[in-house]
């Protein structure tokens, strides 16, 4: 289980996040939502250590990583996904899995099943990740982490701004994920019937504090709504 207690962060003087309590239990998948602006990036990039707590913890399956650097909670199993459909545009789809599945045992498999996933991706290989389509090089992304294996996906806004056609295959594909034994997925997403329906719980954040929260589903979305003060 991925615990968050009490954090607080920020940059340099500026707070952003304060006093947020959030629970991602094994196997689940949990949303945060929020306006532009709310804290959602800020946090994930805490948890991933990309920004150091000035309180609270975070713990990862009952040990406390507050203090550990990103590749010592990677080696713990997380993955994360930033925003902008990220990949090496001048290497092939390939080269960039294989960055990763490189000087791991059963790197070959590691990357048949991260396409498992993907199967749009596999006449793509040899192609430059730099000249895929937004929806691809977002998929090239999610793949690429899952070659880490991780027990914890991080994804942030990972249907933001890709063709309708693929945000379906995407949130499919991230459904099945979290159905994976085991697996759980920590998801930012503007999208909120999406959001909502794949959520096992989510949380509102509003000016970095968590505003409102509650088992996911369609019949959520209306106080998710007045939350967001949509």
């Amino acid at each position: 289980m991925l615990e968050i207690t009490d954090l607080q962060t920020g940059y340099g003087r500026t707070q952003v996040i304060s006093g947020v309590d959030i629970t991602v239990p094994d196997g689940s998948l949990v949303s945060i939502l929020g306006h532009n602006g709310a804290g959602k990036t800020t946090l994930l990039r805490a948890v991933v250590g990309l920004l150091k707590p000035t309180r609270g913890t975070i713990t990862l399956d009952g040990e406390d990583i507050s203090a550990l650097r990103p590749h010592q909670r990677v080696a713990r199993g997380m993955a994360y996904v930033p925003q902008g459909q990220q990949s090496f545009g001048q290497l092939t789809a390939l080269e960039n899995l294989q960055l990763v599945a490189d000087g791991r045992r059963n790197a070959k498999e590691r990357v048949a099943e991260a396409l498992d996933m993907f199967p749009a991706l596999n006449p793509l290989l040899a192609r430059r990740a730099g000249l895929l389509s937004g929806g691809q090089r977002q998929q090239l992304a999610i793949a690429r982490a899952l070659i880490t294996e991780p027990t914890l996906l991080i994804l942030d806004e990972p249907t933001e701004g890709i063709q309708p056609n693929v945000v379906a295959e995407i949130q499919e594909t991230i459904i099945k994920l979290s159905q994976r034994s085991g697996m759980r997925v920590l998801l930012v997403e503007q999208h909120i019937g999406f959001a909502l329906n794949a959520a096992d719980s989510y949380y509102v954040l509003a000016a970095g504090r968590v505003s409102s929260r509650g088992t996911g589903g369609a019949e959520s979305a209306g106080q998710v709504r007045e939350a967001m003060l949509i």
